[in-house]
């Protein structure tokens, strides 16, 4: 089976025009220090069987990316296995499907030593967290062994005891040396999870959790410290002009910080930033992290260090035996469902936005919503859109694919004010979120200040729309919850529960005249141009 549907866009986190020549990695060595390695990847996702391209190539398969952590490995005794968070949440089928158990049994069969969350971990809340890594009993699934390896995370915290939920550090030995791993999660998590999800949870300042786990590790003697945080971060090839909250970590951690790890932005980055390495390969699968280190075994810190982000190119590889095998047997449990034909598309439906804001996939999706839940109008947020719907055969797996959260829709009621003021929080400090909408159309000048930035907003008749006028609107649970910052929808009044978006989207498709076609020539969204 696996799948090539339409994953190759840089939109859905995926950047697929890269530098590719190799990187002088390897520091100079003294015969003194212990060399280890580690191996990291950050927002797999749980895209097990998954074929994206990069350079025109293929890349990316969790057969793949195993065949060449094996290979790395075996270059160096001193080798372990990290991540970053986002293993799973917004995954594949063959992984979502199986309540991402079959993404846990991958990192275990390659033996992981450790590993941190990421917001995604969270989507389905903290018990099946918990489940996922400490193993028990699901409805759907029956029982489930768990991670055999480390969780750690410092800055998640119970809101009722003020303590981790998770062990904040872990010490690992290497060849008699002791590493000291922090892990850190995005303290934006309760904005990009739905409510339930972090419910009796706080996530508190990372570099401020950070430095605490730091101070009990030199207690105990911890020179070699590396942090696994999701937090963005992003730099040139070269390890030019790095940005981000990762940076912005590394200025503000203890001096006995060698390495930071991050996540959540699916970037490149390999750089040196206040004497610490910053690192980040990509996501998905398609890339890993290989770092060398250098340890004086009478000092015990780091002495040397540096990294190179190495793309998992398919071509000339050959997949890892084992890990196949295990796909294979995932995706038959999961054929019948995923497999089963929904429309064609006589064009590709692409989640890209254009200038003014709108994307072709976007409007179908928000439309088969408002159709569903018989509304005025729809607001569909686009982190929600995870993939674009090639042309060709649109099959179920492919659609659960482009929505992955089975958000349920909710029709509530607002006033035609509270609407102009959603629509106005798309803009939020530096931050521009686009909601893709149904039933309206609305002009926007870049010019005026934020929260004044929407003008004329049209119904289809061609009237406007009124302020004390109260209308219907559908949207998914995650923004019912004022998620991405859409705190308004939160003021919607009248509220009725539907099916989950999911479902609008395949039987929207299937009511369709095969094969279907829509464009987006309507241009629901405009942007002043001067």
């Amino acid at each position: 089976m696996g799948d090539t549907q339409g994953l190759s866009n840089g939109y859905h986190g995926h950047i697929s025009n890269r530098p590719t020549k190799k990187q002088n990695k390897k520091p100079a060595s003294n015969p003194r220090y212990i060399k280890i390695q580690l191996l990291g990847i950050n927002d797999l996702h749980g895209q097990l069987n998954v074929t994206r391209k990069v350079n025109g190539k293929s890349v990316g398969r969790a057969d793949y990316l195993a065949t060449y952590l094996k290979k790395h490995a075996a270059e160096n005794k001193n080798t372990l296995l990290v991540h970053v968070g986002d293993m799973v949440g917004a995954s594949a089928p063959v992984s979502a499907l199986l309540q991402d158990e079959p993404t846990v049994d991958f990192l275990n069969q390659m033996h992981f030593h450790i590993g941190t969350m990421g917001n995604h971990e969270f989507d389905e809340g903290i018990n099946e967290l918990l489940r996922l890594i400490n193993g028990g009993i699901h409805a759907e699934t029956g029982d489930f062994g768990g991670a055999a390896f480390p969780w750690i995370v410092a800055n998640v915290i119970n809101e009722k005891t003020d303590s981790p939920i998770f062990p904040p550090y872990k010490v690992i030995e290497v060849n008699g040396m002791q590493i000291g791993f922090i892990g850190v999660c995005t303290t934006h998590t309760p904005n990009v999870v739905i409510p339930s999800g972090v419910k009796g949870i706080k996530f508190i300042d990372e570099a401020q959790a950070i430095n605490r786990s730091v101070a009990t590790l030199k207690k105990i003697g911890v020179r070699a410290i590396i942090v696994l945080a999701h937090n963005p971060g992003s730099s040139g090839f070269n390890g030019e002009q790095a940005v981000g909250r990762l940076t912005e970590i590394a200025h503000a951690v203890d001096e006995e910080v060698d390495i930071i790890y991050g996540g959540h932005n699916h970037a490149y980055m390999n750089a040196i930033v206040d004497g610490k390495l910053l690192v980040q390969s990509y996501s998905y699968g398609t890339a890993f992290s290989d770092v060398d280190l250098e340890i004086d075994p009478g000092t015990k810190n780091i002495m040397n260090k540096s990294a190179e982000i190495v793309n998992v190119f398919q071509e000339g590889i050959e997949p890892d035996a084992v890990t196949k095998r295990m796909i294979q047997q995932y995706e038959a449990k999961v054929e019948p469902i995923v497999n089963r034909l929904i429309g064609v598309a006589k064009v590709p439906l692409i989640s890209l936005q254009n200038e003014d804001g709108e994307s072709l996939l976007g409007n179908v999706i928000a439309d088969s919503q408002r159709a569903l839940m018989k509304t005025d109008f729809a607001l569909m947020n686009p982190g929600g859109i995870r993939a674009d719907v090639g042309a060709g055969d649109v099959t179920w797996g492919h659609l659960f694919t482009v929505q992955p959260f089975n958000n349920k829709l909710v029709k509530m009621k607002l006033t035609g004010e509270q609407i102009r003021a959603v629509l106005n929080q798309q803009w939020q400090g530096q931050k521009q979120t686009m909601l893709q909408i149904s039933g309206f159309t609305y002009t926007w000048d870049d010019n005026q200040p934020i929260g004044k930035k929407v003008m004329d907003i049209q119904l289809p008749e061609g009237t406007s729309l009124a302020a004390n006028k109260s209308y219907t609107v559908t949207v998914n649970s995650f923004l019912a919850d004022g998620g991405d910052g859409f705190t308004i929808l939160r003021e919607g009044t009248d509220r009725e529960t539907g099916p989950v978006d999911l479902d609008a989207l395949v039987e929207f498709i299937k009511a369709q005249s095969q094969p279907f076609s829509f464009n987006i020539e309507e241009k629901r969204i405009h942007k002043l141009k001067y």
